[in-house]
């Protein structure tokens, strides 16, 4: 059987999701230690029940979601890995593809987090254009519409059924008129990730990247940009550079991975974000969850 780690990004996270990670190994040390880099309390970020008194200490806010998804996806893959678990290759979507290079040892846990903090900054920072979710529509319309109406891209290819699309807010409202579909939902994001829109941001993340050595994976990485399995460092760092202006491929890599007949699909993270759209788009296929310290194991 081979088996595929996938690695959700923005939109999975969880209150109380590092809770349930909190006996780990690992857990204390890797959360204080990011804690201390992005200057504020990352555990108690993702256990805040009540409603937060400023951005900064909101899970929702870009600058925490995406080191606090990190944090419990890595955990949780190094406490699969002590259980000597190991996948044949790896993926994530958007904020996902960092834990899929960490888990293939492509970057340690500490150029992760401080890739992560540059990454979250420049999207917070973009503050230009918006996204919308699009559910249950005819391709070829979406397709057309797309190339017809000017400042709008698919941003994430999830599958069939479901995209994600950024812009700016004039061309989301203009499609959301001309579109048929069962739901056409505007995000509270930041900005238009995965778009022309993010050129900018893009290029200051690239030029960071240049002080980090990628490594030889130890399992071939499908990434989002471009939707085959890599080993090549220098072709993981060029595609990286390229995922934040440019969509997630969702869709291809679940085509990509439904091409072995046997095919089990671990979704690491704190929620079923991943699994549902595999479940959905793949005939055949066996999927597991692992999401907490109780279900170290599939």
């Amino acid at each position: 059987m081979t088996i595929a780690w996938v690695f959700p990004g923005q939109g999975s996270q969880k209150i109380g999701m590092a809770n349930q990670i909190e006996d780990l190994p690992n857990t204390q040390e890797r959360f204080s230690y990011a804690s201390e880099k992005f200057d504020r309390d990352l555990f108690e970020i993702c256990e805040l029940n009540s409603e937060p008194t400023n951005s900064l200490s909101d899970l929702n806010n870009t600058k925490n979601t995406q080191i606090c998804l990190f944090l419990v996806e890595s955990i949780l893959l190094d406490a699969l890995k002590d259980n000597g678990f190991k996948p044949n290759y790896v993926a994530g979507h958007s904020l996902g593809e960092i834990t899929a290079l960490y888990c293939a040892d492509v970057f340690s846990f500490e150029e992760c987090v401080s890739l992560i903090k540059v990454r979250s900054q420049l999207m917070v920072n973009a503050c230009e254009g918006s996204m919308a979710a699009v559910i249950g529509f005819d391709r070829n319309q979406l397709d057309s519409l797309v190339k017809k109406i000017d400042d709008i891209v698919i941003a994430n290819d999830n599958s069939s059924s479901q995209v994600v699309l950024s812009g700016s807010n004039e061309a989301l409202n203009n499609i959301s008129k001309e579109i048929s579909c069962k739901r056409f939902l505007k995000l509270n994001v930041s900005g238009a990730f995965h778009s022309p829109f993010m050129n900018e941001p893009s290029a200051k993340f690239s030029e960071y990247l240049n002080k980090f050595q990628f490594k030889k994976p130890s399992f071939p990485v499908i990434s989002n940009y471009e939707p085959s399995f890599c080993s090549d460092p220098n072709e993981l760092k060029i595609r990286l550079e390229n995922q934040m202006c440019n969509g997630v491929r969702w869709r291809e890599t679940m085509d990509l991975m439904a091409q072995d007949v046997d095919l089990h699909i671990v979704e690491i993270g704190p929620s079923n974000v991943l699994s549902g759209l595999g479940k959905r788009h793949i005939k055949n296929v066996k999927i597991s969850q692992v999401s907490s310290s109780d279900q170290i194991t599939y």
